[in-house]
């Protein structure tokens, strides 16, 4: 006999990971992050889980920055089966992680954890899921595209390993300290180095996060990918200027 399913919290603390309702399904996958009221990831989750018939739920959980080792430990106490990490924990989440993939290792981040006979296995699906998303939506391959990433943090660095990996006209990185951005441009380069015939701009370069570079590079790309936590909030700005 099945219990009795109590409410469904919209977001859940690390004081809740401490004693976890007791509901059907149970809880066993969920995502961190802080913020993380905005992510849509149970409404997606839950109904795929429904519709497969897996007896299961996916929460949200709001997980500071100095909680993530502790949240991580009761995570495998309570038999969870997995997570996904939001700001600020794909690249915090590194050194406390079992195993990680190759991915994870080049990124230098994860979202998405695999809690596998209590060990945390990282794997990164940013790239491939922005790969298929322009697919789907634009009908054209990143090899067809010149891509100006804003941020040089997790996400951004998966992205830009997806767009170099498969070979995208032309990739520009724009970050609040230029020095992090170039370091990113920096450890793609060897995806750079083939026959594509140079165009009077460079094919891959770091840019300075000004208003008359941004202006430049618009004009000489194709598709603008925000990579940084501006638009999580309503009433933030348009991270580039509008002109």
């Amino acid at each position: 006999m099945k219990k009795k399913r109590g409410a469904i919290k919209n977001v859940y603390t690390l004081a809740d990971l401490k004693s976890l309702p007791d509901v059907d399904p149970p809880i066993r996958l969920g995502v961190f992050g802080d913020p993380v009221e905005h992510s849509l990831s149970p409404e997606m989750q839950n109904a795929a889980l429904k519709h497969c018939k897996i007896e299961m739920e996916y929460a949200r959980f709001r997980i500071g920055p100095g909680e993530l080792a502790e949240a991580l430990n009761l995570v495998r106490q309570e038999e969870f089966v997995g997570l996904n990490l939001t700001i600020p924990h794909k690249i915090a989440v590194l050194e406390l992680l079992d195993q990680q993939d190759d991915d994870v290792k080049r990124i230098g981040a994860a979202n998405v954890i695999k809690i596998d006979g209590a060990k945390l296995r990282g794997f990164n699906t940013d790239g491939r899921g922005f790969s298929r998303a322009i697919r789907e939506e634009f009908s054209v391959d990143l090899r067809d595209l010149r891509v100006l990433i804003l941020g040089a943090g997790g996400a951004a660095r998966a992205i830009a390993l997806q767009c170099a990996k498969e070979n995208c006209e032309r990739l520009v990185i724009a970050n609040g300290t230029f020095e992090k951005g170039q370091q990113l441009v920096d450890s793609l380069r060897n995806f750079f180095e083939g026959p594509k015939v140079l165009g009077p701009v460079a094919r891959l370069q770091a840019i300075p996060w000004e208003e008359r570079a941004f202006q430049f590079q618009i004009a000489n790309v194709d598709l603008i990918v925000n990579a940084t936590p501006v638009g999580l909030n309503r009433g933030d700005p348009s991270p580039i200027p509008v002109t």
